[in-house]
């Protein structure tokens, strides 16, 4: 999943962004409103940890133009919101999900936590389990492990990544340009051969008989 971390403090930012790629996913970071903008109407974000208070403007009314819409995404359906703020009065928490946040996280918090709320909320999007289950594939994401078939799946990061998106929308056509945009974060070249390449390697890392077919001109599709 494709992430964004907007966060004033370029220390806590990076932090956040390193802990979450460890967990997998594709992370970019924004140190103001603007920047955040800027990104939310350029590229396709799965979940935004959204800090409550920034240099040039408020967490809070960015939340609301997101929900209410006033703030254009790149796909039809709004990225998930976690506020992440040292706010902890329970009118600031209320004020927090009255703009349309799906959570509330105060500072300071352990990592530990803030993972478990992304994936919690990540599940809530996309409608899946903590563990995904499809054909012999099994895929937990909390603990980092993939098998078929009961045997361990030797994946990196990305590939487990990737394997994380495809099992989510299992019997979808994926196409390069969408699993650019949701697996790998801004500083992947729109132009390099990366997405087929990591396709192939996790075709191989799979095994046979082959799990992800190639639609001609579409994309790939991960078998149901």
């Amino acid at each position: 999943m494709r992430l964004l971390v907007v966060e004033d403090e370029p220390d806590l930012a990076n932090a956040i962004a390193r802990g979450l790629r460890r967990d997998g996913h594709a992370v970019d970071t924004a140190l103001s409103a603007s920047d955040a903008d800027l990104k939310l109407r350029t590229a396709g974000y799965d979940l935004v940890c959204l800090d409550w208070s920034l240099p040039d403007g408020s967490g809070i009314n960015l939340c609301r133009r997101l929900v209410s819409g006033d703030l254009p995404t790149l796909e039809p359906d709004r990225p998930r919101i976690l506020m992440l703020t040292a706010r902890d009065g329970v009118e600031d928490r209320v004020a927090g999900l009255d703009s349309g946040a799906d959570d509330y996280l105060v500072k300071p918090f352990a990592f530990a936590e803030l993972s478990a709320r992304v994936r919690a909320l990540l599940r809530r999007d996309d409608g899946t389990d903590p563990v995904l289950d499809v054909g012999p594939l099994r895929l937990d994401p909390a603990r980092f492990e993939a098998t078929r078939g009961g045997e361990a799946l030797d994946l990196t990061a990305k590939e487990f990544s990737l394997l994380h998106y495809f099992m989510s929308h299992a019997g979808h056509v994926l196409s390069q340009e969408h699993l650019l945009e949701h697996v790998w974060d801004e500083m992947a070249d729109p132009m390099t051969n990366v997405v087929r390449v990591t396709v192939s390697n996790l075709r191989k890392k799979l095994g046979d008989p082959p799990l992800i077919a190639t639609v001609p001109g579409r994309g790939y599709r991960l078998s149901e």
